[in-house]
C-alpha cells in the first residue's frame, strides 16, 4: 500500500500543513493558528490534532503514514532536537520528535525551517534535478539552507546554511539582529536594500523616482526595470554584496546551483542579473559553473521540505 507523509511548516502566527503521496504529490494543504501562549504549549498538541483530523477525513490509519516532518523557526540538529531558543515560539531546547509522538504515533522528522524550504526546492521546486544545492531566502532578513549530496547541512548546533550572517562589511555602524556588525542581511534583505537605498539617496541630489513615496525593496527594483540610474546604482551595491556572500559559500559547499527565494525574488530574473556577475567576479575559478534559479514553490516551499523528510531522506 502507498504510504502517505505529513509536511508541517511552523511559523510564528500559522502553522502551514500538507498531506503528501509516496511520490511527492501534493494532496491537500490548510492552515491553523499558532498559538504561542504559555510558551507556545498547544503548538505541537494542536498540529497532532489537526493531522489526526485530517486522517480521519481521508480515512488513513497510522499504518499508512511514512511519516510526519516539520520544520521550526530555530537551529534544529540532526537529530530533530531544538539546540537553544525558537524565540518566536516561546519554546527552549526540545526533542520535537518526541514531543509531538506523544500525541501522534507515527514517525517525526525536524529540521529548521530555512533549511526544509531548501529541500522542498531541491525535491521539487528550482533546485529538482540536483544533488549540491544553496537556498537563499530574501525576505526581512537572508536565510539559507545548503544540501551537499542530497544532504541537509544542519552542522553542529543547527546553525549551518546561516548564509545571511557573513562577515561582509568592516566599518559598519548600525547592528544586525545578530547583535554583530557588517553582516550580509545587513545589504541583501529587504530591509538592507532599503538601507543601501537610503544612503545611496544621501550622496547627492541626482534625481531618481525614489525621492518620491515610500522607498522599499521593491520600489528599488520597479525603478530599475524604469530605467532609473540611481535605482540601478543601489541593485549594482546589492549585487556585490550578495554575489559575494555567494562566492564565499561556493569556496566552502561547491554547489551546482542557487535557488533564490523570498519577497525579494518576486522581482524576477532581473534581480539574478544585477547578483550573478559579481558571483562570477569573486568565485574559486573552479565554482564559477553554479547556475542561478528563482525558487518555484513559494510559500509551499516548507511543507514540501517538510514531507522530503519523511520521503526522500
Amino acid at each position: 500500500m502507498s504510504k502517505y507523509a505529513f509536511g508541517v511548516d511552523v511559523g510564528g502566527t500559522s502553522v502551514k500543513l500538507g498531506l503528501f503521496g509516496a511520490e511527492g504529490e501534493l494532496l491537500d494543504k490548510w492552515e491553523i493558528p499558532t498559538v504561542t501562549e504559555n510558551q507556545g504549549a498547544a503548538i505541537l498538541p494542536d498540529i497532532a490534532k489537526s493531522i489526526l483530523d485530517k486522517m480521519e477525513e481521508k480515512s488513513l490509519g497510522e499504518e499508512d503514514v511514512a511519516g510526519i516532518g516539520i520544520g521550526v523557526p530555530g537551529p534544529v540538529d540532526r537529530n530533530g532536537l531544538l539546540v537553544g531558543r525558537a524565540v518566536n515560539l516561546g519554546w527552549d531546547s526540545l526533542d520535537i520528535p518526541k514531543a509531538l509522538q506523544a500525541y501522534i504515533k507515527v514517525p517525526v522528522k525536524a529540521a529548521n525551517d530555512a533549511n526544509i524550504a531548501a529541500f522542498g526546492e531541491l525535491w521539487q521546486g528550482g533546485g529538482r534535478g540536483y544533488e549540491n544545492m544553496v537556498a537563499v531566502t530574501l525576505g526581512t532578513g537572508v536565510g539559507g539552507g545548503i544540501i551537499v549530496d542530497g544532504r541537509l547541512l544542519a552542522g553542529a548546533t543547527g546553525a549551518g546554511g546561516e548564509i545571511g550572517h557573513l562577515h561582509l562589511q568592516d566599518g559598519e555602524a548600525e547592528s544586525c539582529n545578530c547583535r554583530n556588525k557588517g553582516c550580509l542581511e545587513q545589504y541583501a534583505s529587504a530591509t538592507g536594500i532599503v538601507r543601501l537605498a537610503k544612503r545611496r539617496l544621501a550622496e547627492d541630489e541626482k534625481p531618481s523616482t525614489l525621492r518620491q513615496g515610500e522607498i522599499t525593496a521593491k520600489a528599488v527594483f520597479d525603478a530599475v526595470k524604469a530605467g532609473d540610474g540611481v535605482a540601478i546604482e543601489i541593485a549594482e551595491r546589492f549585487g556585490d554584496y550578495l554575489g559575494k556572500g555567494l562566492a564565499i559559500v561556493s569556496a566552502v559547499v561547491n554547489p551546482e546551483v542557487f535557488v533564490i527565494g523570498g519577497g525579494v525574488s518576486k522581482a524576477g530574473e532581473i534581480l539574478l542579473t544585477f547578483v550573478e556577475p559579481c558571483f562570477q567576479k569573486y568565485a574559486f575559478p573552479q565554482c564559477r559553473g553554479a547556475k542561478f534559479v528563482l525558487a518555484r514553490l513559494g510559500n509551499d516551499a516548507g511543507i514540501y521540505g517538510a514531507a522530503a523528510l519523511v520521503l526522500r531522506q
